[in-house]
C-alpha cells in the first residue's frame, strides 16, 4: 500500500469512527415520535439545505466529474437539470407533501391504494436504492483501488459496511448530523483542488488543450438523447424524489423547507462548475485512464502530496455519504417501512423501526452484491434505478394526488407492467449505458407502459359509470392538454427520422401520453356515483350554512 493509501484509509476511518459516534448520540433524538424516519419534523432551513447538498450536489459532482473526463463541459447540463429538479421541489412539491405528512413515496401510494401496491411499490423503491449508492460509491472506491491496490469490487464492500456502520443508530439525526459536517469537508475538497488545478494544467494548459481538442469544449458534445435523458429523469423525478422528500419534509413548517431547498440549489453551483474543472484537468494530466474516476486520482497524485490528496478524497468519501447514507436509509424506510406494514399491517412503531434497521443490513448487503455485478461507470447505476423506480411508481404517485377514479388492480397492473417493460428493454438492448435499442431510452418506455396499463385498466373497469366532464370551465385544462399532445405528434409525424437519429423518439411519445393521462384525468375524474355523492355532500353543506 501506498502512503496516498495510508493517509486516505486512516482519514476515512477516523471520520466515519467520529459518525458512528454521532450516530449513537443522535439515537436519544431517533427514540422519539417520528424521530427514526424524519427527524420529528423539527428540521430549521440550514439542515434542510446542507441535507440537499450534500444529496444531490455531492452525487452530481461525481458524475460530473466522470462525464467531463469524457465529454467536456457539456457535462455541465447534468448539474443544471439536477438543479431545476430541485427548485421545482421547492416550489411544487414541499408544500402539499408537507401537509400531507408523506414519509415515503411508496407510502403514499399504499394509503391510496392498499396493501399490494405499499409491498410492490416499497420492494420496487427499495431495491433501486442501492443501485444509487453504488454509483457514489464507486467513486471513492475507484481512489481507494488506485492507492491501495485493493480491488474496486472489495472497495466498494469497504465502503457499503462504513455506510452501514454509522447509520443504523440515529437514522434521519445521524444524517442531519453528516451531511452538516460533510459541508465543512466539500469546502477543503475544493479548495484543495483548486491548488492542484494552478499548479498543473493552470489556466494556460486548459487553453492549450482547448485549441488541441475543441469537441470536449461544445455544450453539446455529451450527445443530444444524453442531455434530453438527464433533463426528463429529473424533471420526472420531482414527484418521486423520495429521499429528498424524507429529508425536506423533516422541517419544522413547509416554508423553512422551502427555504432550505432554494439554498441548496445555490449552494450546489460551486459542485458543478469545479466538478467539469477537476474533470477536464485529469482528462489533461491522466488522458489514458479510461475512466474519470481512476484517472482523477492519478492526476493528483501527479501534483500534490500524499496528506493533500488524501484530504481531497475524504470529500470525495463525504460525497459517497452524502448521496449513499439517504439513498440507503430511505430504501430501507420503504423496505421496513412499507413493506413490512403491507405483510404486517398491525405492526408497532417499535417493529416497524427494527424492520428498518433489519432491512439496511439487507440492502448494504445488496450494495456489496452491486459492486461486485459492475464496478465501473456511476452513470450507469444512476440510470438503471431511475428507470425502475420511475417506471413503476410515476402514474401511481400522479393518480393519488390527481385522480381519485384510478382503481387498485390499475396502479397494482402499472407497478408491474412499467416495471418489466423497462429492465425488459434494457435487457434487449444488451444494458449499455449509452446505446438502446431502436436508440429509444428504457426510462421512457418503462414510463410510457405504466401510463397506458394505469389509465386503461382503470378505464374499462369503470367503463359503464364514468362521468365525463367534457364543457364545464374546469375542462378548458383538458382540451390544451390535448392540444399540446396533438401538436406534439404532429411535430413527431413530420420528423420522425432525425428525431429518431437523436434518440428523442421515446420522450416524445412519452410526452403525448402525458397529455392524454392530463386530459382523462381532468376530464372523467370520477364515477357517476362519487359525482353524486360529491353533488349531495355540497348541498348539504349549503342547507347547513342556510
Amino acid at each position: 500500500m501506498t502512503s496516498y493509501g495510508w493517509w486516505l484509509i486512516s482519514f476515512a476511518i477516523v471520520y466515519t469512527f467520529g459518525l458512528i459516534l454521532a450516530g449513537n448520540i443522535s439515537r436519544k433524538k431517533a427514540a422519539k415520535d417520528n424521530g427514526y424516519f424524519v427527524g420529528g419534523r423539527g428540521f430549521n432551513k440550514w439542515i434542510v439545505a446542507f441535507c440537499i447538498t450534500g444529496l444531490f450536489s455531492g452525487s452530481t459532482f461525481i458524475s460530473i466529474v466522470e462525464l467531463s473526463y469524457l465529454s467536456g463541459i457539456s457535462a455541465i447540463w447534468y448539474g443544471v437539470a439536477e438543479t431545476v429538479q430541485v427548485l421545482l421541489i421547492a416550489f411544487i412539491i414541499i408544500g402539499p407533501f408537507r401537509k400531507k405528512l408523506v414519509v415515503t413515496v411508496s407510502g403514499l401510494i399504499g394509503e391510496r391504494y392498499g396493501r399490494a401496491a405499499l409491498g410492490i411499490g416499497g420492494a420496487i423503491t427499495a431495491f433501486a436504492f442501492p443501485m444509487w449508492s453504488v454509483a457514489t460509491a464507486i467513486a471513492f472506491a475507484s481512489a481507494v483501488h488506485v492507492f491501495t491496490g485493493i480491488s474496486l469490487s472489495l472497495s466498494v464492500a469497504f465502503t457499503a459496511l462504513l455506510l452501514y456502520a454509522y447509520l443504523k443508530a440515529g437514522g434521519m439525526w445521524s444524517i442531519a448530523f453528516t451531511q452538516t459536517i460533510n459541508i465543512f469537508i466539500f469546502i477543503i475538497m475544493f479548495a484543495i483542488g483548486i491548488i492542484a488545478f494552478f499548479i498543473n494544467p493552470g489556466i494556460d494548459g486548459l487553453r492549450e488543450y482547448a485549441a488541441v481538442n475543441p469537441k470536449m469544449f461544445e455544450l453539446n458534445g455529451v450527445g443530444t438523447q444524453i442531455i434530453v435523458a438527464w433533463f426528463g429523469t429529473f424533471l420526472v423525478n420531482v414527484i418521486l424524489a423520495q429521499a429528498a422528500f424524507q429529508m425536506a419534509l423533516s422541517c419544522k413548517t413547509p416554508e423553512e423547507g422551502q427555504k432550505g431547498l432554494k439554498l441548496a440549489a445555490v449552494f450546489g453551483i460551486p459542485f458543478i462548475i469545479l466538478g467539469i474543472l477537476f474533470g477536464i484537468s485529469a482528462a489533461i494530466v491522466a488522458p489514458d485512464s479510461g475512466l474519470g474516476l481512476v484517472a482523477l486520482p492519478q492526476y493528483l497524485m501527479e501534483v500534490l502530496p500524499a496528506p493533500l490528496v488524501a484530504l481531497f478524497f475524504l470529500g470525495i468519501w463525504a460525497c459517497a455519504l452524502g448521496w449513499g447514507a439517504p439513498c440507503q436509509f430511505s430504501g430501507a424506510t420503504s423496505l421496513g417501512k412499507d413493506v413490512g406494514s403491507a405483510l404486517n399491517p398491525s405492526a408497532t412503531s417499535e417493529q416497524l423501526i427494527n424492520y428498518t434497521k433489519k432491512s439496511l443490513l439487507i440492502l448494504t448487503g445488496l450494495m456489496i452484491i452491486f459492486g461486485l455485478t459492475r464496478t465501473e461507470q456511476s452513470a450507469w447505476w444512476n440510470i438503471l434505478a431511475w428507470t425502475m423506480r420511475n417506471s413503476a411508481t410515476f402514474a401511481p404517485v400522479v393518480a393519488a394526488l390527481f385522480w381519485r377514479l384510478a382503481t387498485k388492480e390499475a396502479v397494482v397492473g402499472s407497478m408491474i407492467a412499467g416495471f418489466l417493460s423497462g429492465v425488459t428493454w434494457y435487457h434487449i438492448g444488451g444494458w449499455l449505458p449509452n446505446e438502446f435499442y431502436l436508440n429509444i431510452h428504457p426510462v421512457w418506455v418503462g414510463m410510457s407502459a405504466n401510463i397506458s396499463t394505469l389509465v386503461l385498466i382503470t378505464l374499462v373497469q369503470n367503463a359503464f359509470v364514468l362521468k365525463f366532464n367534457l364543457f364545464s370551465s374546469s375542462a378548458k385544462k383538458g382540451h390544451y392538454a390535448l392540444g399540446f399532445g396533438a401538436l406534439i405528434s404532429l411535430f413527431l409525424s413530420l420528423n420522425f427520422q432525425s428525431l429518431h437519429e437523436q434518440g428523442l423518439i421515446g420522450m416524445f411519445i412519452f410526452t403525448i401520453l402525458i397529455s392524454l393521462f392530463i386530459a382523462a384525468i381532468i376530464f372523467i375524474p370520477s364515477t357517476k356515483k362519487e359525482y353524486h355523492e360529491e353533488i349531495l355532500g355540497i348541498e348539504h353543506k349549503a342547507a347547513d350554512g342556510r
